[in-house]
């Protein structure tokens, strides 16, 4: 099943190795999602992964993007002259790749991703919890 991860959920997920968002993570080496993104998501997934302080294994971190680079459906984004408001403009490109793959986003923080938008979005509890 296809999916943007939003990406909190890569560092929680690397961070604790129980919780959902570690699952989401597990999901992604067993092929059980397929993520989605485009360049300036895998941008920002190594930007944001590769920050001192969070400590995590450089090993683990340049595994998981070589899974993510070598499994994604990769969305080219149109530019887009004027992003809708959101709290976060950053999070314009995981919310336009949803909308381009018709996919959910799972994401820690749902209020950055208004549902007016029309995409669907989940915390990796609601994700687990769908797939059983």
């Amino acid at each position: 099943m296809r999916a943007v991860l939003d990406t909190n959920i890569l560092v929680s997920g690397l961070l604790r190795a129980d919780g959902p968002p570690a699952t989401v993570v597990r999901q992604l080496a067993t092929q059980e999602i397929q993520p989605v993104v485009c360049a300036a998501i895998t941008a920002e997934y190594r930007a944001v992964l590769s920050r001192r302080k969070l400590r995590l294994r450089a090993a683990d971190v340049a595994e998981l993007l070589a899974l993510i680079e070598a499994q994604a459906l990769w969305v080219e984004l149109a530019p887009h002259e004027r992003p809708p408001a959101l709290p976060d403009l950053a999070d314009w490109p995981f919310i336009a790749c949803a909308l381009a793959a018709a996919c959910p986003v799972i994401t820690g923080n749902l209020r950055h991703f208004p549902a007016s938008l029309g995409v669907r979005t989940l915390t990796a509890r609601a994700w687990v919890d769908g797939q059983r």
